[in-house]
């Protein structure tokens, strides 16, 4: 960049012409928030110039009194929060604020309702925090300098929320980032001291960084506010000034743990539950750690940023630490803060250190325990969190073997006992209500719930009074492959395998196969290629036939998403068992005709796959089948 260039004006991206129309318009009634975020900003960038300098110092420029200041010039209705942070470059200004959440902009936006209260949720949810000072303010401008870089090398942003922001360069003698709002007519509250102490106080206090504003005496004190002889007012600090996490919990208030959770979440809800721990001897560190209410817009995307934020005596080292916690809990939100830890502390000294692997070990049963005690206390809460987060959880029993019966209790599904699509009921529940002589968990895989509901697999469980789990997610024959047991008691697919329900069972299909086994050979012969087996069903009472996959080979459910992901899938065929009792098998029986008595196996076949939820290979050729036997039904 050489020294002609000035000044140039630039369009934000259309998603985020789109976000601030929103933003400015409809979503804020609780306009104060803007303060808060552009003071947990700051903070942010102070954190990070902390780290930076623990490898070079020298950008510090001499200043190590880190500090956020807070200007009011009710005259000329403006508020500025500035702050000696790390700054950024022109670059930087472009790509932070020209464009809104650039991992998923697009996304964001088909998720916004045109609810207000729904929308400002998702909204915290993608990080514009900055972009809330167009709430209160008709300019913005943003006057900054990447710490280290020459005055010369200043930057000015400013925009009024529309179409279009200009960038220029503009010396800075200070190093950090300072934004000036030139508040709308209805806001001029906010250039009012005592209202901004007061929400300071509100939502900053538990910020480790001071917050300044000039000092003053009681209201009307000309002397105090503008200095006894005309120099620049003095600064105090409004805030408290000290990290939250270490102070004692019985010192800190529900509203400021809440508080604090919005801080390093950028979240604008409260969270379902937290948890603040002091660990003292082999290991010596500090947590508090969060359960949001709300899922984040990527909580999908396991590529993405996640962890928390490390402190290493009380030196802020890295935002989005992952070491800490499993994949499976990356919805967790909070703070570790080790005296273990090297201050050169870097993601590889991180996968590295034995240190790491304990407090990982701890952190997680500290949010399993959590989760366990927000589910027996507030069942309404955890079903809060099972909605947002249950899928997440199912990544667990398969990622963490040592925690696998613990993940298991927190799981909850859908079963034949409520009949409902609500996942609410657990494997305790399920064992409580176990029939005398039960020795097994029993499930039912299928594509969504319905089909899971009325697949002819729970016939026999329902007419014996066998509650069955039944499981529609598409994580869930992959979760069950991995959770084989669960209290001692053995898990098993109802539609896998051969069924043992007891000796009744068992000597009546023995008995219908012996009387069917001409029938079943000759349902073989027609189905041959197809079909691994043909044998007679005693789980079956309504249905005519259904397809059951080998023990140990894959579900339909986990074929389909393998295919899918383009992964082979090794070859296998189901074995096709049939009700003999049935009157469309009885007609099968009464058949003579080879032709048609094919035609009517295949069409019991097809039906079969279609009922568990699978696709026919050939549906046209199955239409023309069932229309042709239906017309020869009806003697045309």
């Amino acid at each position: 960049m050489t020294a002609d260039v000035k000044k140039e004006t630039l369009g934000f991206q259309t998603e985020a012409r789109q976000l601030l129309h929103l933003m400015i318009h409809s979503l804020y009634s609780n306009r104060e928030i803007f303060l808060r975020e552009l003071i947990s900003n700051a903070s942010d960038a102070i954190d990070k110039l902390r780290f930076a300098a623990l490898e070079d110092d020298a950008i510090l420029e001499g200043d190590a009194d880190y500090a956020i200041r807070v200007a009011l010039d009710k005259d000329a209705r403006t508020i500025t929060i500035s702050d000696n942070g790390v700054g950024m470059t022109r670059q930087e200004v472009i790509d932070n604020l020209g464009t809104i959440a650039r991992s998923g902009t697009a996304a964001f936006l088909e998720s916004l309702t045109g609810d207000q209260k729904k929308d400002s949720q998702l909204i915290g949810q993608f990080g514009v925090g900055f972009y809330s000072a167009f709430i209160v303010a008709e300019r913005v401008e943003v006057h900054t300098r990447k710490a280290g870089e020459p005055a010369g090398a200043g930057v000015l942003w400013e925009s009024h929320g529309e179409a279009e922001f200009s960038i220029e360069d503009r010396p800075r003698e200070a190093r950090g980032t300072a934004i000036t709002l030139y508040l709308k007519e209805d806001c001029g509250e906010f250039a009012d001291e005592w209202r901004v102490r007061s929400v300071i106080k509100k939502y900053s206090d538990h910020i480790s960084v001071p917050v300044m504003m000039a000092k003053t005496g009681d209201p009307g004190d000309e002397e105090a506010e503008s200095g006894a002889d005309g120099s620049e007012p003095a600064w105090e600090t409004v805030n408290e000034a000290t990290a939250l996490w270490t102070r004692s919990r019985s010192d800190v208030s529900d509203d400021e743990y809440k508080a604090f959770y919005k801080h390093v979440s950028h979240d604008f809800e409260d969270p379902l539950t937290w948890s603040h721990n002091r660990v003292e001897g082999k290991l010596d560190y500090t947590s508090l750690l969060y359960v949001p209410r709300r899922a984040p817009f990527d909580l999908w995307n396991r590529e993405g940023a996640r962890g928390l934020k490390l402190y290493v005596q009380r030196t802020f080292i890295m935002d989005d630490a992952e070491q800490f916690l499993p994949l499976y809990l990356r919805f967790v939100k909070g703070v570790i803060d080790s005296n273990d830890l090297p201050l050169n502390v870097s993601r590889e000294i991180l996968q590295q250190d034995p240190a790491v692997d304990s407090m990982r070990g701890a952190l997680t049963k500290r949010v399993l325990d959590m989760l366990g005690k927000l589910a027996k206390s507030s069942p309404e809460d955890y079903a809060v969190f099972w909605k947002e987060f249950g899928q997440v959880l199912k990544e667990g029993p398969g990622e963490d073997f040592s925690n696998k019966e613990k993940v298991a209790g927190l799981l909850r599904f859908a079963t034949t006992h409520t009949d409902s699509e609500a996942q609410d009921q657990g494997l305790d529940d399920y064992l409580d209500r176990m029939q005398d002589g039960q020795e097994k968990i029993y499930y039912v895989v299928a594509e969504n719930f319905n089909t899971a509901r009325r697949s002819p697999h729970l016939e026999v469980f329902r007419k014996r009074g066998i509650e069955v789990l039944l499981l529609s997610d598409r994580i869930d024959e992959w979760l069950m492959s991995h959770l084989q047991e669960y209290a001692g008691k053995p898990v098993q697919d109802v539609a896998r395998g051969e069924l043992e329900l007891g000796a009744d069972e068992k000597a009546e299909s023995e008995k219908l196969a012996e009387e069917s086994k001409g029938l079943l050979e000759r349902i073989k012969g027609a189905l041959e290629g197809d079909v691994a087996d043909v044998r007679a069903s005693a789980r079956l009472t309504d249905s005519a036939a259904c397809l059951v996959v080998g023990e140990h080979e894959l579900g339909p459910q986990m074929r389909r998403i393998m295919e899918a992901a383009g992964q082979p899938v090794p070859d296998s065929k189901p074995t096709l068992e049939i009700n003999p009792t049935h009157p469309l098998i009885a007609l099968l029986d009464r058949e003579s005709d080879e032709d048609r008595f094919a035609d009517l196996a295949r069409v019991v076949f097809d039906q079969a796959t279609l009922a568990e939820g699978g696709q026919l290979d050939d549906p046209a050729t199955y239409v023309d089948r069932l229309n042709r036997l239906l017309l020869e039904l009806a003697g045309r």
